[in-house]
């Protein structure tokens, strides 16, 4: 195949004009554009991150974030735990003050004690404010300008005491209100029937209020202070004694020689490091079984390649002693042999360690057409069989036959059933190789066949012509006993069958022939088998 020439219009097409230079010379870049260049350039580095320290701020963020609202809620419930005591005492000081408010010529009064209102205002840290005022709103005793109840408040039920938080000469004070009906007789009751009465009110400030609650504080929030370095300090133990199996693992590793690959015991792990320490396995043993298969491909190399390189450097030698022409031609001849012999040695150890290689990786793997992937190996094979006079033929379906494989590895596979083929079959006009393709009755199996009319394999030989460098005693023909290794790899790379029989279209006893069958398992029919045929 030659390379399409380029078309003439292509070529003759004039070149672009070329814009008019600039006259301007060019800006030179700032130091600013010099650094933003060289930062654009510079590759941006990973931080790597610490599982101890996502897993410690995980933990630490919730904490810290819920310990303030825990201390505004303690506050909170402080003063309501410290209001209790105190609204019960201004309850008590509002309802012994009602007591003491009646009605006289149609006022209410008040007969208070000066013990009472000294006993009433006895307090060293708070202090205590109270009011009397009549029916109509008129003063009756008391602080003058205590506030009076809002007039927006909800009604005030007769005989309850309401506490209210107000502000009296610019301090915070808590009001106890009560109202009281003047009217103490049934006669009075009856004599009026419009209720008469009095609002009675006791305030103090807040400071002891403020002090208990503080206290309450102090008593729920201090020990935090300390319980909290102490769980931090817990947190941490506790994390390192978690994660220490990894610590152990790494040290487990790291302890190990090179050479070493065996399993790592999953035992002795957590269960959640459990699937990693089964994925280095699993890496383990595939890197295991590389090194495996380039070490015995460097020993069947070395043994192997001794003989065809021992071979050449005597031909060499005895070329070298030679004084005859023709002594020299022949001895040149041998070397030119060996030295194919050898080339096509190097060649199947190459295809057999990357058949080898495929197979420990599974890859690779897409839907192709037997047919289309068997003509053409055959087609490349066909200038080989006639130079050594042998008839290559090709057989197939009128239907496609679709399978999941490596086409590099299947065509390999096949290349090596035709060189086997070949090699063994006579030289002398009347050999015949036959590649066919086709599908078994039931339709769920893709077979490729390749038939000679070579000496065959003896049925108690062919278990073994499978094995590396096996070669059947007797068999005159030289060969490096590969190729059917090659072909069994790459077929249970493919989960395929391969078989050995007799031709049975071979009618010299003398010459049974061989038929090579692979099976594979066939792709089911679906729109996506229409798009590939």
């Amino acid at each position: 195949m030659t390379a399409r020439d380029p078309s003439p219009a292509a070529a003759s097409a004039p070149p672009p004009e070329a814009a008019p230079e600039s006259t301007a010379a060019p800006a030179a870049p700032t130091p600013r554009k010099k650094r933003r260049a060289a930062l654009a350039t510079q590759p941006v580095e990973r931080i790597q991150r610490s599982l101890f320290g996502e897993i410690l701020d995980w933990m630490l963020a919730p904490l810290l974030l819920l310990w303030p609202m825990s201390i505004a809620i303690t506050y909170l419930i402080a003063q309501s735990i410290a209001n209790q005591p105190f609204d019960r005492a201004l309850e008590d000081s509002v309802t012994v003050l009602a007591q003491q408010v009646s009605e006289v010529n149609g006022k209410a009064v008040a007969r208070l004690p000066v013990s009472a209102r000294d006993l009433l205002r006895a307090d060293d840290i708070d202090n205590i404010y109270y009011k009397i005022t009549g029916p109509n709103g008129e003063y009756v005793e008391g602080d003058v300008d205590m506030p009076q109840p809002p007039a927006d408040e909800d009604r005030i039920t007769l005989g309850t005491v309401q506490f209210r938080n107000d502000i009296l000469h610019g301090s915070d004070v808590r009001i106890a209100t009560l109202q009281v009906d003047l009217r103490r007789s049934a006669a009075q009751r009856a004599a009026q029937r419009e209720p008469r009465i009095a609002t009675v009110q006791v305030g103090e400030t807040l400071e002891k209020r403020a002090q208990l609650a503080n206290e309450i504080i102090k008593g729920v929030i201090l020990p935090q202070f300390v319980i909290l370095p102490v769980a931090l300090a817990l947190v941490w133990f506790a994390l390192s004694r978690g994660l220490s199996p990894l610590s152990e693992l790494q040290q487990r590793i790291r302890a190990r020689r090179p050479d070493d690959l065996s399993p790592i015991d999953s035992g002795q792990v957590p269960e959640e490091i459990s699937p990693l320490v089964r994925s280095l396995n699993d890496m383990l043993a595939r890197l295991s079984q590389t090194i495996a298969i380039q070490k015995r491909f460097i020993a069947d190399a070395a043994h192997q390649m001794k003989t065809p390189l021992a071979g050449m450097r005597m031909q060499s030698e005895l070329a070298l002693r030679q004084d005859d022409q023709d002594d020299v031609r022949r001895s040149l001849e041998q070397l030119a042999k060996s030295s194919e012999t050898a080339t096509r040695l190097v060649n199947q150890l190459l295809s057999l360690a990357r058949a080898e290689n495929q197979q420990s990786q599974s890859g690779g793997m897409v839907p192709l057409e037997l047919n289309e992937l068997a003509r053409s190996v055959v087609q490349d094979w066909v200038p080989m069989s006639f130079t050594q006079r042998i008839d290559l033929g090709f057989e197939q379906p009128d239907h496609p036959i679709l399978i999941t494989g490596n086409p590099v590895m299947l065509r390999e596979l096949l290349s090596n059933l035709l060189d086997n083929a070949l090699h063994y079959t006579p030289h002398d006009g009347n050999g015949r190789v036959t590649v066919r393709a086709r599908t078994d009755e039931g339709g769920g199996l893709a077979i490729l066949e390749v038939e000679d009319n070579g000496p065959g394999i003896p049925v108690a030989e062919r278990a073994n012509v499978f094995e590396r460098f096996y070669r059947i005693l007797g068999t005159p023909s030289t060969g490096s006993g590969l190729g059917l290794a090659i072909v069994r790899e790459i077929a249970q790379q493919h989960e395929a069958i391969v078989e050995i029989t007799h031709n049975p279209r071979s009618n010299d006893p003398k010459y049974p022939g061989s038929l090579f069958r692979v099976s594979f398992r066939m792709m089911p029919r679906t729109p996506f088998f229409d798009d590939i045929t």
